[in-house]
């Protein structure tokens, strides 16, 4: 069972982001798969495949995958499900993370294993994998110049890496907004005498706020498009491509999330679980669709990034 930091680790983790990612991704390891709707299974399987194959297009699959800051193995594990990659290694500063990660990969019957590691010094040697992914982490990282240096070096020379989740800088503004609105609403309102059975216990609500303060202070950056393509490129990555998608699905799934995360989940149940599932997929089929025809990349809430490691020279 995840235990919760004291508030001295809490203090002390505003001061130390590497520390506030470990203690806020072990704290949430044992439910963090409920807390996002993580599955393996085919809806997750399509969401990861599709996110991947978004910035990178085609039909290749990849000897062996590196996964950067993993969490509970959602990306690199779907991704392996969907035919990606047919071996993986998992790496995630949180001990926690890994643990469970691991933990998912057997039960899946997949060929993973697990590092606790920073993404600054890999712990991989040079030119050890075919492909490095990630989901929602680059913006936890301190140092981006540093990380994609290691990436490169791990990479063997004509492998790709992939980076999806991404917050955008106008995306995050937003998204932080609506969230905080969301969760002042349903909390006061939920003290009222008729809806006081849609409250948590104050308990929680309590915990949940701790957690989104650490939240805040994981949360290293946030990206213009072309802001992430310089990391990549000042690497030494060429054939680097950035992309952006959800903007109606962003605005609308926000505030569903964060409704989620305040009320009792027995409340919802099933059919509030299939509503706010298929509205994110109509919306997103408009994100893709029209407004990406119409809307500034930079508008959307999420960026994915894909390059690739130079090619060695060929010898005369």
């Amino acid at each position: 069972m995840s235990v919760a930091p004291t508030q001295a680790e809490v203090d002390a983790a505003f001061d130390d982001p590497k520390l506030a990612n470990v203690l806020y991704h072990d704290w949430e390891a044992g439910t963090y798969d409920e807390k996002w709707s993580i599955s393996y299974d085919e809806r997750c399987i399509s969401f990861a495949v599709g996110r991947f194959r978004a910035v990178s297009p085609g039909d290749e699959t990849y000897e062996h995958a590196l996964e950067i800051g993993s969490g509970t193995g959602f990306f690199l594990l779907n991704l392996m499900q969907g035919g990606i990659a047919r071996k993986g290694t998992v790496t995630d500063l949180s001990p926690g993370m890994v643990e469970v990660a691991v933990r998912n990969a057997e039960g899946l019957g997949l060929d993973v294993d697990g590092k606790v590691a920073d993404a600054e010094t890999i712990p991989m040697p040079d030119a050890s994998v075919d492909l490095v992914v990630g989901h929602a982490v680059l913006h936890h990282i301190p140092d981006l110049d540093q990380a994609f240096r290691e990436i490169l070096r791990v990479l063997r020379p004509g492998g790709r890496f992939v980076f999806a989740g991404e917050p955008t800088r106008i995306g995050d503004l937003y998204a932080r907004k609506l969230g905080q609105a969301t969760w002042w609403a349903t909390t006061n309102l939920t003290k009222l005498g008729p809806l006081r059975s849609w409250r948590r216990p104050q308990a929680e609500l309590d915990e949940s706020s701790r957690a989104a303060a650490l939240e805040a202070v994981v949360d290293q950056h946030v990206f213009d498009p072309e802001r992430l393509e310089r990391f990549a490129l000042g690497a030494g990555a060429v054939d680097v491509r950035c992309v952006t998608e959800e903007f109606a699905a962003a605005l609308f799934g926000w505030p569903v999330r964060t409704f989620e995360a305040a009320v009792p989940p027995e409340k919802l149940g099933f059919p509030w679980a299939m509503f706010a599932y298929r509205s994110w997929q109509r919306l997103s089929w408009l994100d893709e669709h029209v407004l990406a025809r119409v809307v500034p990349r930079g508008l959307f809430y999420n960026a994915l990034v894909t390059g690739v490691k130079p090619p060695a020279p060929v010898e005369l």
